[in-house]
């Protein structure tokens, strides 16, 4: 269902999140469960992963995830605030170490002048780590974006494992 790059680079990551102990979840909006769906096709990753949200709506954000209104209607769904109130509001729900957030616009409609298709914002919340967020501005049609979206969210989930062994 994956390519086997991407695959290949799930198990990596479920390997040593397995090995450090440490679970994870996601909270997915513009990937609609893409991330959680690629971790939990590889046999025993219900060791490492422990739910995912998928929040496609403001008020999924809000119900799931507690992302207050005055966020979403000053900054928008696409942005680093929402994601970083969607990464934070996962990890108070969830008893992970980890989580990773995504909220976009895949395409091909959606796009604004000011936040184009392929815009996607992400947000990396850990257990003793300060929250870190990224914008890509992704290219290629809906499903292209989002898969290198999946590929973004494993390479955060990887570095929150990596800055949480250096503090």
């Amino acid at each position: 269902m994956f390519p086997d790059d991407l695959r290949a680079k799930a198990e990596r990551l479920l390997d040593a999140y397995r090995d450090a102990g440490w679970m994870l979840a996601t909270a997915e909006s513009c990937t609609g469960g893409l991330i959680a769906g690629l971790l939990t096709e590889i046999p025993g990753s219900s060791a490492v992963v422990e739910r995912g949200f998928v929040t496609y709506t403001n008020q999924a954000k809000q119900d799931l995830l507690g992302v207050p209104n005055a966020t979403l209607s000053d900054h928008g769904a696409v942005s680093a605030q929402v994601a970083r109130a969607m990464a934070e509001g996962a990890l108070a729900r969830a008893p992970v170490q980890a989580v990773v957030a995504v909220t976009g616009v895949a395409g091909p409609n959606g796009g604004t002048p000011g936040k184009p298709v392929g815009r996607v914002e992400f947000a990396r919340a850990a257990q003793s780590l300060e929250t870190h967020t990224i914008r890509n501005n992704l290219s290629g049609d809906r499903g292209q974006i989002r898969l290198a979206c999946v590929s973004v969210a494993l390479d955060l989930f990887h570095r929150a494992l990596t800055d949480a062994r250096a503090t």
